[in-house]
C-alpha cells in the first residue's frame, strides 16, 4: 500500500504569495506522481501529473504539475462540475475514516468541495469555506473552451487545518486520502489516481481505498 509522509515546512507561512509557496515545495516538499491508471482499456491516456506537498501549523499545501495535449476551463463558479474541466483533486479522510472532503480544482482555480460519506451523501462547502481555500493558478482564472497543443500548468493550494477539523500541536497527524487527475469533457477523458482503485469503472468516491498520509512533525 502507498503511504504519503506530509513535511512539516514551518518557513510556508513566511511566504508572500502562492506562487512563492509553490517554488518552496520543489525544494522542501514531498512529491508523488498521480499515474495509476486502474482503468487503462476504458481510458488509456495518462497525461504527467505530480502532486507536491508540505504543511505548517495553518494549512497543508499542495502543488499540482500537469503536462498534458487537452486543456479546458470552462467552470468557473463555486461547486460547479469542475470535474469535467483539467481537473486535479485531492480527498481527504482527517480522521482516516469518512466524512471526508473532495476538493476538486479545474486549472483556472475553481473550487468544488463538500464533506462526504460517499459520492451519495454530502454536504457542500460554504463559499465562505471555499474561499478559505486559497489558490494560484498558473493558467489564470478566464474561462476558456478545449484548447489542443502541448501544455505545462500547476494548480497551488493551501487548505486549511482548520477546515478539516484539525488542531497543529507539533505531534503527527494520522490520515487517509488519495489525489487524482481527470477531465470528463475533454477530446480524451482521463481518470488517474496516486493510490490504486479497484473498481471496475471510473469512481473516485471509493474512501474504502484511501492510502495513509501523515502530517509529520
Amino acid at each position: 500500500m502507498k503511504k504519503l509522509s506530509i513535511p512539516f515546512v514551518p518557513e510556508l507561512g513566511k511566504c508572500d504569495s502562492l506562487a512563492d509557496v509553490a517554488s518552496m515545495l520543489e525544494e522542501q516538499g514531498t512529491r508523488v506522481s498521480v499515474d495509476t491508471n486502474n482503468w487503462p482499456d476504458q481510458f488509456p491516456y495518462r497525461p504527467l501529473t505530480v502532486a507536491t506537498l508540505a504543511h505548517d501549523d495553518k494549512y497543508i499545501y499542495v502543488d499540482f504539475f500537469v503536462r498534458c495535449n487537452y486543456l479546458r476551463a470552462v467552470n468557473t463558479a463555486n461547486m460547479s462540475p469542475v470535474h469535467q474541466d483539467s481537473c486535479v483533486e485531492f480527498f481527504i479522510a482527517p480522521t482516516g475514516q469518512p466524512p471526508y472532503i473532495n476538493f476538486e480544482f479545474n486549472c483556472i482555480g475553481t473550487l468544488s468541495a463538500s464533506r462526504r460519506m460517499d459520492r451519495h451523501v454530502s454536504t457542500p462547502l460554504s463559499d465562505a469555506e471555499l474561499d478559505s481555500v486559497r489558490r494560484y493558478a498558473s493558467a489564470g482564472n478566464r474561462p476558456f473552451e478545449e484548447l489542443q497543443g502541448l501544455f505545462a500548468w500547476n494548480l497551488c493550494a493551501a487548505i486549511p487545518l482548520d477546515l478539516l477539523g484539525v488542531k497543529w500541536e507539533g505531534k503527527p497527524i494520522e490520515m487517509r486520502g488519495n489525489l487524482y487527475k481527470c477531465a470528463d469533457l475533454t477530446t480524451v477523458p482521463h481518470f488517474l489516481s496516486w493510490a490504486p482503485i479497484e473498481t471496475p469503472d471510473p469512481d473516485f468516491h471509493r474512501p474504502e481505498f484511501f492510502a495513509p498520509i501523515t502530517l509529520e512533525a
